[in-house]
């Protein structure tokens, strides 16, 4: 087994008006589901907007916003210990479907 992140890789910006987030977290909760009943899942989260990070320096200092600007930033992430890259992209592909966003499926080194 293998454990992978899924990054929800979502615009910078408000959510466009036509989406429908509560259809959005009702597909993702069931996937978590899944994920957890097939003993697959190990964590999920959504994440704050880029504006409310923190950076913080090796020298100490504290900065507000992100490490760099960018046109996209992580929205969420799920962690999964699958069997290989192959089914973390399946799940990868899951979500992507499920929140109708890119998904960066990357396996962890240790």
């Amino acid at each position: 087994m293998a454990k992978y992140l899924l990054n929800v890789v979502e615009p910078a910006g408000p959510p466009p008006g036509d989406l429908d987030l509560d259809q959005i977290m009702k597909d993702v909760d069931a996937l978590d589901q899944e994920l957890r009943t097939a003993s697959l899942w190990v964590f999920a989260g959504g994440l704050e907007p880029p504006t409310a990070a923190k950076t913080i320096r090796p020298e100490g200092d504290v900065l507000d916003g992100p490490f760099v600007e960018t046109a996209e930033h992580v929205g969420g992430f799920t962690i999964v210990d699958v069997h290989d890259e192959a089914e973390a992209i399946g799940w990868g592909k899951r979500f992507s479907a499920a929140t109708g966003l890119p998904v960066e499926v990357r396996a962890f080194r240790y």
